[in-house]
């Protein structure tokens, strides 16, 4: 069989978006929203260009490449190149970070307002313990991991999701406040950052790596049809995406008159649901965090442990890799949500321009694909400059660099300015490429 039915093809849309939509994607559209007021749109157009657009062109590179993304990243870049990318990648979206945020999350926002003050230390231990074990549980089996998520949790989901969006545009707490902080003078600038934390695009390698052995699974083998049914699947998730973004956003612009300016979306959600449905409230936004939560969780924690699986080329199985991540995500879990958030920032402004580059160049691969030198000029000039962007975000840059970069460099003050150098990388490898020849098919 080399074809899917409408059905299957629906299941894999929901299933992409239930592992995209976690944690992130539920408490920075509507922190984004607060903070921007009449900005908001603006913002959001910013966000969902890293948070919708990006994914999007990643999904497609990937239904380009039939599925076999990973080993078009190793063909066109350098191996030690590609491979260290990948390692941080499926760390950052794995063990390190992604994971015990999901743990993280769920738990502060949608446990802990049903406790009383007090020492939480224990209860989190319980809690992170049954939360990591239901997802180890749904991810023995990857393959099934199709019919368990996007066939039961995702539309869970989207139900409690509906509810909430329904009461917030039907009686909005509030009017629309001026924007604040950096969404005065630069909302879409500032928007586009936010969307880093969203780990969408650092997502889509390794969601789509799942999505295509699910297509095989299912007896799909061609390449062309594996790519079709990505991209069809990709399309369901990031409209789904974009209208929760934006309703999230418009829950969080609408909020400010009566809540003022919270520290956190978590907490903008848990309040604003309290405001529209009372001491129900906090039972609904339990369910939406818990079910959105443990979805990415199972997601993310198959694709790395699949991945690393044949990083060690099978000498470790993939059962004993997965109780690892599930075991260290457990533990950071515990460590708090703000340092976790805190500690991603800066391997993110790392490794999200690198990808951007590369995605954005693999859509024109059939053109430029032999002309290695373009993908490996681009993304080494992006790499220089990401790296000087992640130690100023960690505290540890020079401030007189900065500030001359910042003089020089178009877009550096808004923490883009590898953009310029990416597109001179780019056209530089081209200029090399001009004198060197072009190989046989089969080598390219």
């Amino acid at each position: 069989m080399n074809r899917l039915k409408k059905k299957d093809l629906l299941t894999l849309g929901f299933m992409m978006f239930s592992v995209f939509f976690g944690a992130g994607n539920l408490i920075f559209p509507p922190a984004l929203g607060q903070a921007a007021g009449e900005n908001t749109v603006l913002a959001m157009l910013g966000f969902m260009t890293t948070g919708v657009g990006l994914p999007l062109l990643g999904i497609t590179a990937i239904a380009l490449a039939g599925g076999e993304y990973v080993e078009l990243l190793r063909r066109r870049t350098f191996p030690w190149f590609a491979t260290a990318l990948l390692v941080i990648l499926y760390l950052i979206i794995g063990p390190l970070f992604a994971m015990p945020r999901t743990g993280a999350v769920s738990f502060e926002i949608g446990i802990r307002p049903f406790m009383s003050e007090g020492d939480i230390t224990i209860p989190q231990l319980i809690y992170t313990a049954i939360f990591f074990g239901a997802s180890y549980y749904l991810s023995l089996n990857p393959n099934k991991l199709i019919d368990r998520v996007g066939k039961m949790l995702t539309p869970a989901l989207l139900i409690v999701l509906v509810i909430l969006f329904l009461r917030t545009f039907a009686a909005p707490m509030g009017g629309v406040l001026e924007a604040t902080g950096a969404y005065i003078d630069a909302p879409y600038a500032q928007g586009f950052q936010d969307g880093y934390q969203t780990m969408d695009l650092l997502a889509t390698i390794a969601i789509g790596a799942l999505v295509v052995n699910a297509v095989r699974y299912r007896g799909v083998t061609d390449t062309r049809t594996i790519g079709k049914a990505c991209l069809a699947a990709g399309f369901i998730t990031v409209s789904l995406m974009a209208c929760v973004y934006g309703s999230l956003a418009y829950l969080g612009a609408t909020s400010a008159t009566v809540l003022g300016h919270s520290e956190n979306g978590g907490q903008l959600l848990a309040e604003s649901v309290r405001i529209f449905f009372g001491a129900g409230g906090n039972v609904l936004l339990a369910l939406i965090i818990i079910l959105a939560c443990i979805t990415t969780c199972c997601g993310i924690t198959s694709s790395a442990a699949m991945f690393f699986h044949k990083l060690f080329k099978k000498k470790i199985s993939y059962e004993r890799l997965l109780l690892f991540s599930i075991l260290f995500s457990f533990g950071a879990s515990n460590i708090g949500l703000t340092q976790i958030i805190s500690l991603a920032v800066p391997f993110l402004v790392a490794i999200y321009p690198l990808v951007i580059v590369f995605v954005i160049l693999s859509l024109f691969d059939r053109v430029i694909g032999w002309r290695k030198s373009i993908y490996q000029g681009s993304v080494l000039v992006t790499l220089i400059f990401s790296l000087t962007d992640a130690l100023h975000a960690a505290g540890l840059g020079s401030a007189a660099l900065y500030d001359l970069l910042a003089q020089y460099v178009p877009f550096y003050s808004v923490m883009m300015g590898w953009v310029c150098p990416a597109a001179v990388g780019a056209v530089a490898g081209f200029l090399v490429s001009l004198g060197q020849k072009e190989p046989a098919a089969k080598e390219a």
